[in-house]
């Protein structure tokens, strides 16, 4: 039996949609190009302005590569591609798909079997990305404008209002460490029992740990380095995959019952645990 998350009608509809997207890119180079002769700009200026366009997508590319990558032991290789195509990162696409999960007893941490879990993601995910394309433009300049003119009346406000951002930021970025170290991925049995099917341990915390110093030492040799500002968007993806590639050496060279120790135990009744 074809396997409904990578069947020909699933590939049709991706290779549907990625043509689209590659010719409404095409069309909008070409069409750029002609004005840009049209305004009498050096061929040399449009050539290294699409050059340097092609170099900056690349870091942003990567982390959606790796987004892929993460959606596809559950979803399947298909659904992530057609997504990521279109809109989306690793933060979203990743929390839109474990909620609903989540709410259905499965888990991103074990490849989804049933039809009505998958399609319940889909449109999760799809519907949720869909908000942003209709609520921005109909108020993300008024309201701009409102949080500028509060924000820039004087320096005094200009710093609170850089304080505020921060803060959001911080605590959005918080709230995703929280769960990562929490960890605990749970499925109902058939008689109405929650099992641990996943937890965080001594490996992904290390993980974490890791990615946050790599980061952070990037981000400081971008700062001081005179080639920085075009390796930043490379920061985070970079930091992502060494990460990943510490995961994979810790697991090798620590002792099994270090690296496979988790806070809760697997296959293990979640409210006895709590």
């Amino acid at each position: 039996m074809e396997n409904f998350k990578s069947s020909t009608g699933m590939y049709a509809i991706a290779l549907l949609i990625i043509a689209f997207i590659v010719a409404q890119s095409m069309f909008f180079i070409i069409k750029s190009w002609k004005h840009g002769k049209e305004l009498g700009i050096k061929k040399e200026t449009l050539v290294n302005t699409v050059t340097s366009s092609i170099l900056f997508t690349i870091a942003p590319a990567i982390s959606i590569l790796v987004t892929v990558f993460v959606l596809a032991k559950a979803l399947g290789i298909v659904l992530p591609w057609i997504r990521l195509t279109v809109i989306g990162n690793l933060a979203y696409e990743t929390v839109a798909a474990e909620t609903a999960l989540n709410n259905l007893g499965g888990s991103l941490s074990s490849e989804i079997t049933d039809p009505v879990q998958f399609s319940t993601v889909a449109w999760a995910m799809t519907i949720g990305a869909i908000f942003p394309l209709t609520f921005l433009p109909l108020v993300c300049k008024k309201l701009q404008k409102a949080i500028g003119g509060a924000v820039n009346k004087d320096e005094k406000s200009a710093k609170v209002g850089d304080i505020i951002s921060a803060s959001a930021f911080i605590g959005i970025i918080s709230a995703f460490i929280a769960r990562a170290i929490n960890g605990c991925s749970t499925q109902t049995s058939t008689d109405g029992i929650k099992l641990v099917t996943e937890s965080s341990g001594f490996i992904s915390i290390s993980t974490l740990i890791c990615a946050i110093i790599l980061m952070l030492l990037f981000t400081l040799i971008c700062k001081k380095a005179s080639w920085g500002a075009k390796a930043e968007p490379f920061a985070m993806p970079l930091a992502m995959f060494c990460a990943m590639g510490f995961a994979v050496l810790l697991t090798k060279v620590v002792p099994a019952d270090i690296s496979g120790f988790t806070w809760y135990t697997i296959g293990e009744e979640l409210k006895t645990l709590l």
